[in-house]
């Protein structure tokens, strides 16, 4: 846990001295002002705007991950462009490990803030467990997004592109609840997809867990491609 502590204390301190990088960790406090104290005051004003909650709700939790990807990705971006990584790279500890181990607290801290933001909001009672299962989904989408980026990237200019790409995929299933119900499966492709459709039918007191199942698989699959990927390339 030492060890742990220490890899996230020396990935902050690099955080801390980049203005640019430092200015996203105020995104989950904007987050939950904008769901938990601004949208009630919308919904009270605007009533027409309740049944759109569930996708804002879905937009809102998945949104807390933006947090820790866009700042990881840059800094493992700058290792490789720096060399840094190359150093890492002759450390005698599983690559493997070391990559898992640099990105559990940021996936910790975003799964605990997901499950707090929900326990937290006032539209929809949600129960402890699918709770529990759809933070642990949303965390899990942090090191994806992390590695992913990392390893497609050449540089902070490509990353910058590549965030984008993988800000649309992460939003762009919300579209399936404003079209016929026929062509919702086609967004199945996307692994955020299935967390939306199963939060959503959480939400309307319909079967919900085999959703969020699929999703918990498809991004623990993309986690195992993504660490493999990363350890190959990232220190070389």
């Amino acid at each position: 846990m030492k060890k742990l502590i220490d890899l996230t204390l020396n990935d902050f301190k690099l955080i801390y001295r980049t203005p640019s990088l430092r200015a996203f960790l105020v995104m989950p406090g904007i987050i939950f002002i904008v769901v938990l104290v601004l949208l009630p005051m919308l919904v009270e004003n605007f009533p027409s705007v309740e049944p759109y909650l569930p996708p804002i709700l879905i937009v809102a939790t998945f949104e807390l991950t933006q947090m820790f990807g866009f700042i990881y990705c840059m800094v493992l971006i700058e290792e490789k462009e720096t060399a840094v990584a190359k150093i890492y790279g002759v450390l005698p500890v599983s690559k493997i490990g070391f990559v898992l181990a640099r990105l559990f607290i940021p996936t910790l801290i975003t799964t605990v803030l997901t499950f707090i933001l929900l326990e937290a909001q006032t539209f929809y009672p949600v129960a402890v467990v699918p709770n529990l299962v759809f933070s642990l989904i949303a965390g899990l989408l942090v090191p994806v997004y992390i590695l992913g980026i990392s390893v497609l990237a050449k540089n902070r200019m490509a990353g910058m592109v590549w965030i984008k790409v993988f800000n649309i995929a992460v939003v762009i299933p919300v579209i399936a609840f404003f079209i016929p119900q026929r062509f919702t499966p086609l967004f199945g492709i996307f692994p955020t997809h299935w967390p939306y459709q199963g939060f959503f039918s959480l939400l309307e007191g319909e079967a919900f867990l085999w959703q969020l199942i699929i999703g918990l698989f498809y991004l623990g699959g993309l986690l195992v491609i993504a660490v493999r990927k990363f350890a190959l390339s990232h220190f070389v």
